[in-house]
């Protein structure tokens, strides 16, 4: 009879647990995976300060499960948890009943307001993707009431946005915040000396897990580069539709507040039985189970202790625990040793806008540059082990190509985007180009006869006919660089019929590809290598150097646009995807 296995929730964790479930699942261990979700996507919550900073697209931070999970044996159930009868090994919802033998507990978190008076009823909590779009259409709301606005206290109301929490999440969303209130205030004619932003910490520091020099390096951009008034050791006691208040009796006048400064366990931690830390999150033990027989808890609902620490709640600590849960399940279906979770964190970076990060990997201090970059590899690394090239893609395109806030000079330019349609009569002419240089070389005879010679000529031609009259092509000459010139004389001249079968087959093979729109990326590539090869030879005397701008331009997808590439691309992502997921 087939084992149940149900993973209650979509987040990072539970969508860890249940790709490592089907990776490593073998045919005898008759596995049945499902995973359920309120919604029918996976959200990327360390990027929802972009979607809420209209830095990208609002779809460029959610994954439709379907997805992920195509091409395996996980089952997707599209329904709301709410009540758990572990005695029974079933969990209900409203309106459904679901029985388990292994039950995966991955329902991740929510925001936790402390209390405060007015925190819930009138904030602006960024948890979630929907949370994301309520705030990037608050804030649009607001420069627009701003700019219809006569009454100068009303507007400076409007226009005062105060971010609360000066943890990760706190300060991305005011890095995103900073640079888009930049362009808003040109789309609306507003100046920017009108908007006042705020960030408040109850901590006498912001980013409290980061060295001192990150830190500061971090409040200097806010304030600095950015124009935020970073308020420290000022707690919030009380909120209502009009001002925020501070313990120290100071209130500041705004519409909006963004509430980033806590989370805990979701509230449906609530109907479980069983022990919980002050955050609510159901104490496990070193195999990330829950006293409850078969029953595991993974990701921010875990309080997994390790060196006496609670394992805090990033990312890291989310597909660790996920794929613990999972090594361990199958580990007790198949009566083998259980694995103790032995948390391994490399480090944490912080993006203040596009333009601006602070990172600490492996206890080192990166720069900025290298801060940037890192946060788009571990996001690709990510993306690809769950969805492959598509996901990478998808999401480099959102980042770097629809990127929406005002963009430097570089950016401007580099973003527009332009119909591919009219790149396909200079893809079809350098088809022909490259398919007739291909064909002549094989009338002359390169196939058959040797005719790579390495003595220096004179003039501007590559090739001579020598006294017995057979045609030879020299591939040294007084403009050839040295180190070129070593090569060709010891290594390609000895091989000349080689490497004119190769030279000729990638000649036709780059005529084909560009007139057929056949991976049209990897030809343009080629295509100007083989043009850079012949300028070494001869320099700009060869008369071919003026292809390399038109190969240039096909690196801009020319084959999508009635090209193979338009059906072909597509077809092996897919297969990608395919052999990835039914791979063991």
């Amino acid at each position: 009879m087939s084992r149940k296995i149900i993973i209650v929730g979509a987040g990072y964790a539970g969508i860890e647990a249940a790709l490592y479930l089907q990776r490593k699942k073998k045919k005898k261990d008759d596995l049945s995976i499902t995973i359920i979700d309120k919604n029918s996507y996976h959200t990327l919550l360390t990027e929802l300060h972009e979607t809420a900073g209209n830095r990208i697209d609002s779809d460029g931070v959610i994954v439709p499960l379907r997805d992920i999970f195509q091409y395996t044996d996980v089952k997707i159930v599209k329904d709301e948890i709410i009540k758990f009868d572990m005695e029974n090994n079933t969990i209900l919802s409203a309106k459904n009943k679901y029985e388990y033998d292994y039950l995966v507990l991955a329902f991740g978190s929510e925001p936790n307001y402390y209390g405060i008076p007015g925190m819930k009823e009138y904030s602006y909590p960024l948890w979630s993707f929907k949370d994301s779009i309520r705030i990037k259409e608050h804030i649009l709301d607001c420069f627009e009431l701003a700019s219809q606005e006569n009454d100068e206290t009303k507007k400076k109301s409007l226009l005062t946005f105060v971010v609360g929490g000066g943890g990760f999440t706190g300060v991305e969303m005011m890095g995103e915040l900073g640079r888009w209130v930049k362009k808003l205030c040109i789309d609306y004619g507003i100046p920017r000396n009108q908007v006042s932003l705020y960030l408040i910490e109850a901590l006498p520091k912001i980013l409290t897990i980061l060295n001192e020099n990150n830190v500061k390096k971090s409040m200097d951009y806010l304030t600095s580069t950015l124009g935020v008034n970073v308020l420290l050791e000022s707690a919030i006691t009380k909120l209502d539709s009009e001002k925020v208040e501070l313990k120290d009796g100071r209130s500041i006048n705004t519409r909006t507040l963004i509430w980033t400064a806590g989370i805990k366990a979701s509230s449906l931690t609530d109907e479980i039985d069983t022990e919980k830390n002050r955050t609510s999150r159901i104490v496990v033990d070193e195999y990330t189970k829950t006293p409850f027989k078969n029953v595991y808890a993974i990701g921010d609902v875990s309080a997994f202790t390790y060196e006496d620490k609670v394992l805090p709640p990033l990312v890291e600590s989310a597909l660790q625990t996920g794929e613990n849960a999972a090594i361990n399940i199958l580990a007790d279906i198949r009566g083998t040793e259980k694995v103790k979770l032995k948390p391994k964190l490399h480090g944490v970076m912080v993006s203040i806008g596009s333009n601006f990060a602070v990172s600490e990997i492996m206890g080192k201090q990166l720069p900025v540059w290298i801060s940037i970059l890192l946060k788009y590899m571990v996001n690709v690394h990510y993306l690809f082990g769950i969805g492959g090239f598509e996901l990478v893609f998808k999401y480099l395109n959102h980042e770097l190509m629809k990127k929406r806030h005002k963009k430097s000079f570089l950016e401007y330019h580099y973003t527009r985007r332009s119909a591919t349609i009219w790149l396909v009569p200079l893809r079809l002419f350098l088809g022909y180009t490259w398919f007739i240089e291909g064909y002549n070389k094989i009338k002359e005879g390169w196939l058959t006869s040797p005719m790579l010679a390495g003595l220096p000529v004179d003039g501007a031609s590559s090739a001579s006919i020598t006294e017995s009259g057979e045609k030879i092509f020299r591939i040294v000459s007084s403009h050839t660089p040295e180190w070129y010139a070593w090569v060709a004389n010891r290594l390609v001249i000895p091989n000349a019929l080689f490497f004119q079968i190769m030279i000729v087959l990638t000649e036709v093979g780059l005529g084909l590809a560009f007139i057929s729109g056949t991976f049209t990326f990897i030809a343009g590539l080629a295509a100007i290598a083989l043009n850079i090869n012949f300028l070494l030879s001869t320099g700009l005397y060869d008369t071919s150097w003026w292809l390399i701008p038109a190969e240039i331009a096909m690196l801009g997808g020319a084959g999508r646009v009635f090209g193979i590439d338009s059906y072909l691309i597509p077809a092996l992502m897919k297969l990608w995807r395919y052999l990835v997921r039914r791979s063991s």
